[in-house]
């Protein structure tokens, strides 16, 4: 099959807005605590409305990409974003946030499952594997980027720089103490642009293997019977509230602790976070080339649990660069938990998938938990359930035994001995 590039760099953008959306929730808690003068326990409630959009939606949403295809589900996801977006940036309340967050969660749990097969029909089998890693460093680009745009809009928005259009629009449509809010402007102008380029765009055939159908719901009650299905749904859980649980509360933490200012320090140490998350990814690269992935996990969990201790209860220097660091020590979690899981089952690896997306509701419910032990113990005790996940993330490097384990250059030279 002819291979489709302009579809493949479309893939990539979209990857681009996903993250866009997704990840600037940490850098504008602060903010958002402040505008609307919430307990740490609400405040976590906004990551919460966005991430059980995704316990919600990944499965539903693979069984109508198989009934609608790729393009309506895509035009519908970013129909929904815009409409939480939009509704946000128009009525700035808590309660519209939370139906906002929830509303936009929805959208991009449907791209997140629509996009991968078809990337790998437009791009090539043989290439998927490159192009999904590529994929996942402009995602890390995008999440690095965004707290800059959030720094550059609520710094520049009261000044109306002569010339500047952009601002001086946000500015006659922003509340002068609500500048986090013209985020939601610009999201809202993102996602309209995106439903024009997806409508006007003809999208290849994509044939699933059946190990990327989404399968009955007879199949997932099946799936969920298996013990080591449990256990990996768990790790995933515990991944993403890990990664959420620290991205969503360094800004706060900063602020809390050492006097940061959130809307420049706080948001580049989160965007560092991200950035340093998607330099690790190529480390983790060269490693698993080398080494067993179990052994790899162990490493960087062991390393995350350091870095955790250090930016809790260092000095505020050395705080911020834990915290930077803690991104990199997460790089590689994802996608060794995930592709263990995938290894660890014969069969239903669709399915599996989808349940192991639905467990991306962990984003939710441990920043939840962090906020609401903050408010009875303080933030720095409530940022200690990050130790329980990373726990757990680290006994999965002791205790998997996947049925395939990833190639390394010692076990390719075994292999090519033996034959």
């Amino acid at each position: 099959m002819k291979r489709n590039y302009y579809i493949v760099v479309l893939i990539f953008l979209i990857f681009f807005v996903i993250s866009l959306l997704t990840n600037i929730l940490g850098p504008i808690i602060p903010d958002i605590i402040k505008s609307f003068d919430l307990s740490l326990t609400l405040a976590a409630f906004l990551p919460f409305s966005f991430f059980v959009a995704y316990g919600v939606m990944s499965i539903p949403a693979g069984m109508l990409i198989e009934k609608y295809k790729e393009k309506p589900v895509m035009l519908a996801s970013f129909l929904v974003s815009f409409t939480g977006a939009i509704m946000l940036a128009l009525f700035p309340y808590f309660l519209v946030a939370l139906i906002s967050l929830f509303l936009i969660g929805l959208g991009m749990a449907m791209l997140q499952v629509a996009i991968n097969p078809l990337l790998r029909v437009a791009g090539g089998e043989e290439h998927f594997a490159f192009n999904s890693v590529f994929a996942q460093l402009i995602f890390g680009g995008a999440s690095f980027i965004s707290p800059f745009i959030y720094s550059y809009l609520v710094s520049n928005l009261n000044q109306q720089e002569q010339g500047n259009f952009i601002i001086q629009f946000l500015s006659s449509v922003v509340p002068a103490n609500l500048s986090w809010v013209s985020l939601y402007y610009v999201f809202a102008i993102v996602t309209v642009l995106m439903i024009v380029v997806i409508g006007l765009t003809k999208f290849p055939y994509v044939e699933r293997k059946e190990d990327e159908k989404a399968g009955a719901w007879e199949t997932h009650k099946q799936l969920f019977k298996n013990k080591t299905v449990i256990l990996y749904f768990i790790g995933i859980f515990a991944y993403v509230g890990t990664e959420q649980g620290t991205a969503n509360w360094i800004s706060q933490f900063l602020y809390t602790y050492h006097g940061y200012d959130p809307q420049t320090t706080g948001a580049s140490i989160v965007a560092w976070f991200w950035g340093m998350m998607t330099a690790g990814c190529f480390l983790g690269l060269f490693l698993l080339k080398i080494f067993d992935s179990r052994r790899i996990l162990i490493w960087f969990v062991t390393s995350a649990i350091v870095l955790l201790s250090i930016a809790l209860f260092g000095p505020a220097n050395t705080s911020l660069y834990a915290f930077a660091l803690m991104g990199f020590a997460a790089s590689v979690m994802w996608s060794i938990v995930f592709s263990l899981a995938l290894n660890s089952v014969e069969s239903h690896h669709g399915s599996f998938s989808g349940i192991l997306c639905t467990a991306i509701i962990g984003g939710a419910v441990v920043p939840l938990i962090i906020g609401w032990l903050g408010d009875m113990f303080g933030l720095r005790t409530g940022m200690f359930f990050l130790y329980i996940t990373l726990g757990y993330l680290l006994s999965i490097g002791i205790w998997a035994k996947p049925l395939i384990t990833n190639e390394t250059i010692s076990s390719k030279k075994e292999k090519q001995v033996g034959e």
